[in-house]
């Protein structure tokens, strides 16, 4: 957050600066009205493409491999790490049992089961828990 504040703050008085640098340029009577708007024009593509390069193209890690072993290690069934994956797309039950062909108390149970192998209270602490030990990718 310091970081931000300051580059915000760094851009700011460097623009503040341009800008009475132009004025002085402009009441000097040095240069015509054309190419300082020019110049601060061409200043601000150059810092919009710079803050387009590092904020919005940054590299995301979120390509982890899933780890199989510790689906299997933590003793999760084919249909409850399915009924996982739901949960973290953040589907309720109803929706769930819809998009699996199954009951809503089936679902339930999967559920409850899924929270018990993982040690957690809500569904939510499941999907932490889940992305903590690279089990799923949402």
């Amino acid at each position: 957050m310091k970081k931000t504040i300051l580059i915000f703050g760094a851009l700011v008085l460097a623009l503040l600066t341009l800008f009475q640098l132009s004025t002085y340029s402009l009441v000097s009577s040095n240069t015509s009205i054309e190419v300082i708007i020019a110049g601060i024009a061409i200043v601000f593509f150059v810092i919009g493409v710079l803050i387009n390069k590092k904020v919005l193209h940054k590299d995301k890690d979120t390509t982890r491999e899933i780890d199989h072993k510790k689906i299997k290690s933590i003793g999760l069934s084919k249909r409850e790490y399915e009924v996982l994956c739901e949960i973290a797309l953040g589907l309720s039950n109803k929706e769930i049992a819809e998009k699996l062909f199954v009951s809503e108390s089936t679902i339930k149970t999967h559920v409850s089961n899924v929270l018990v192998k993982l040690d957690a209270k809500r569904r939510t602490q499941a999907i932490q828990i889940a992305k903590e030990l690279q089990i799923i990718n949402f």
